[in-house]
């Protein structure tokens, strides 16, 4: 009797291919205990689970890396999701992770989205509700476990960005029976207490690890507070409830105190900055406050009465040293003239003409002798001399031709 003989190759072959062809195991649900978990790296995650009957590999690639949550390590409890796959070359058969979830999120995730649903709709995480977060608060509480990591990260941002704010540890449980209480506890006292902000976290860890903050009770006490409330619950990709309600979310607990806690160094150089710029203005505006009172007080001098007097002397000055002048010229110019004036009747003076030789003879009527005519023999006429005067009488009178 024939048989059909098959290599190895063409038996892992087909068995791939039914994986393949099956839909139910393109896309299933496994949950189990997580073993042998390594992070390679190339990114990828290669780990099995297993239960007290089996054990079935596993592999994340680096791709699928968002589906993962939380860090997987030995012994987690966990369900993951994705398809059934042949590994032909040997034999051996996997799932390829697309989510991972640790056991009971299931019904904690389906918790965690019907009371944010309702808090929603009664408007708690309203940006309306939302209070402003100080700029400088003096004292920061912190609602916290005291030996977790996030008070410490609190802390060294605190002695690094401003030693002189206060932080105020309000110790609390964060994980566990009866943390919830305890982190609304932790709130009312730091707001009798009167602190300017209030951050409330924890480290990261899965949704059961955070649960807490999750609660309606701590919803409540965080909006009810009357202090601003920074919220820093797990790493960056993790939301809680109290996230939603509180006045800003941080992404870590570091985070916050950089949001809660002001850089001093940055504050002191900006108002050295300022204080720079207003000595500068100070300066300018004294500068021109000293022109101006200098301009009016030359102003103020100028028109004063001694100066207007000192003004109005040297114009009278000026005009007596012009008039001066003037009347020098004009007198000069008038002894000019009335020097040729004198020399003029000088040279028409009679006194002259006498001490030269010459008489001045005048008629029997006192008028001058022009002509023979005027003369007849026996008159008498007087002779005016340089020194004296002559009578005379004409005893003959002859006419020149």
């Amino acid at each position: 009797m024939n048989k059909n003989v098959y290599s190895v190759g063409q038996i892992n072959s087909y068995i791939k291919n039914m994986f393949a062809q099956d839909f139910m195991l393109r896309n299933i649900s496994i949950k189990g205990e997580v073993s042998n978990c390594k992070y390679h790296q190339s990114g990828h995650i290669y780990f099995s689970i297993k239960d007290e009957t089996g054990v079935i590999s596993a592999i994340m690639y680096r791709s699928s890396r968002s589906g993962l949550k939380f860090t997987m390590k030995e012994g987690d409890k966990v369900i993951v999701t994705g398809a059934l796959s042949v590994y032909e070359r040997a034999g051996t058969y996997q799932i390829t992770a697309r989510e991972i979830k640790l056991d009971g999120e299931g019904d904690l995730f389906l918790r965690f989205e019907a009371l944010k649903r309702e808090l929603q709709e009664m408007g708690m995480f309203a940006p309306e509700y939302k209070r402003p977060i100080p700029k400088f608060a003096r004292t920061v509480g912190v609602v916290t476990a005291p030996t977790g990591a996030a008070i410490q990260d609190i802390r060294n941002v605190s002695s690094r960005r401003n030693p002189y704010v206060q932080v105020i540890l309000c110790p609390a449980l964060v994980q566990g029976e009866g943390a919830a209480e305890s982190i609304v506890n932790g709130i009312n006292a730091l707001e009798q207490y009167g602190v300017d902000l209030i951050i409330v976290g924890r480290g990261g860890g899965s949704i059961e690890d955070l649960w807490a903050f999750n609660e309606e009770i701590v919803a409540r006490a965080i909006f009810d507070c009357s202090i601003p409330i920074i919220s820093a619950v797990g790493h960056e990709t993790d939301w809680t409830i109290a996230d939603f309600v509180a006045d800003m979310r941080a992404p870590t607990p570091s985070a916050a105190a950089e949001l809660a806690i002001f850089d001093v160094r940055s504050v002191l150089e900006t108002l050295q900055q300022y204080n720079n710029r207003m000595s500068r203005s100070l300066m300018r505006q004294l500068d021109n406050t000293r022109n101006q009172l200098e301009l009016k007080r030359a102003k103020i001098i100028n028109l004063s009465p001694a100066n207007r007097l000192k003004d109005n002397r040297k114009r009278l000055n000026d005009f007596e040293r012009t008039l001066r002048s003037d009347m020098e010229g004009i007198l000069k110019d008038k002894r000019h003239r009335l020097s040729l004036l004198a020399g003029t009747i000088d040279a028409y003076s009679p006194a002259k003409k006498l001490s030269q030789g010459y008489a001045y003879v005048a008629g029997p009527d006192n008028k001058a002798l022009v002509s023979v005519d005027n003369i007849t023999v026996q008159d008498e006429v007087n002779i005016h001399l340089i020194d004296g005067q002559v009578k005379a009488c004409v005893v003959e009178v002859s006419k020149n031709e």
